[in-house]
């Protein structure tokens, strides 16, 4: 979906039906995404989520105001057709998770552990996949079976999940807060609060970048509606895969 404003040319939004799944109706006509797909969707509630986004739009659609709707469009033109690349690049963050990786700095390495062991010990536990932490940049080489653990974790996720699982993680930089936001386990602002460890370490000690900042918020919102669409996902649902 670009996000280029595009001029609005509808004025009535409703939802309705298409082969008896949830749409968004523009001037009665299902919502198409830039690959031509109809834009159906799992249950009733995301549908309503998306047609507010449309009708709160102006003169001008502003798709960057629409997560709902571009996450909802991701997984009908890009997961769907690409669906095991997409379990593949979003299982590969686990060979490489954030949370695998520990400060040099005496005082940041603590606070590591303290707050991001527990995740580790649960991704241990509940999805059995135990991963090896490191000090330093030098990468792990993590167990295959953990390796495979996660990668079944992720392609538990249907095609919608995806697209949020998918936001989540590269938003964080981890897939094992993205998945622990999945489960449950987290909130989403915990999980942004986790990832953030060592900006937040050298904030403290340096000062606030600006420009980081403002970057970091963006990614902040991306996460933050992504586990809403997950939420979303997961209402009565009246479609699978």
């Amino acid at each position: 979906m670009t996000l280029r404003p595009l001029k609005r040319i509808y004025k009535d939004v409703t939802t309705g039906s298409v082969d008896g799944l949830p749409t968004v109706l523009l001037d009665g006509r299902p919502l198409l995404t830039p690959a031509k797909c109809t834009v159906v969707l799992p249950n009733q509630a995301m549908a309503c989520a998306i047609a507010d986004e449309w009708r709160e739009q102006g003169d001008e659609v502003q798709p960057q105001d629409m997560p709902i709707t571009r996450l909802a469009v991701s997984a009908i033109d890009r997961v769907s057709p690409a669906r095991d690349d997409v379990v593949a690049q979003i299982a590969g963050f686990g060979e490489t998770d954030l949370l695998c990786y520990r400060s040099e700095q005496a005082d940041l390495a603590d606070r590591q552990a303290e707050l991001w062991q527990p995740m580790l010990d649960w991704a241990s536990d509940a999805l059995k996949a135990p991963l090896l932490t490191v000090s330093g940049i030098m990468p792990a080489q993590q167990r295959e079976d953990s390796v495979v653990a996660l990668r079944s974790a992720v392609d538990g996720h249907n095609d919608m999940e995806l697209a949020a699982l998918h936001s989540i993680t590269t938003a964080t930089g981890s897939l094992i807060l993205a998945l622990a936001v999945s489960a449950g386990k987290i909130d989403a602002e915990s999980a942004w609060e986790l990832s953030q460890l060592d900006e937040t370490w050298q904030a403290e000690r340096w000062g606030v970048d600006i420009e980081a900042t403002e970057r970091a918020g963006h990614l902040r919102q991306e996460l933050i509606a992504a586990t809403r669409f997950l939420n979303l996902c997961r209402e009565t649902s009246v479609a699978g895969n």
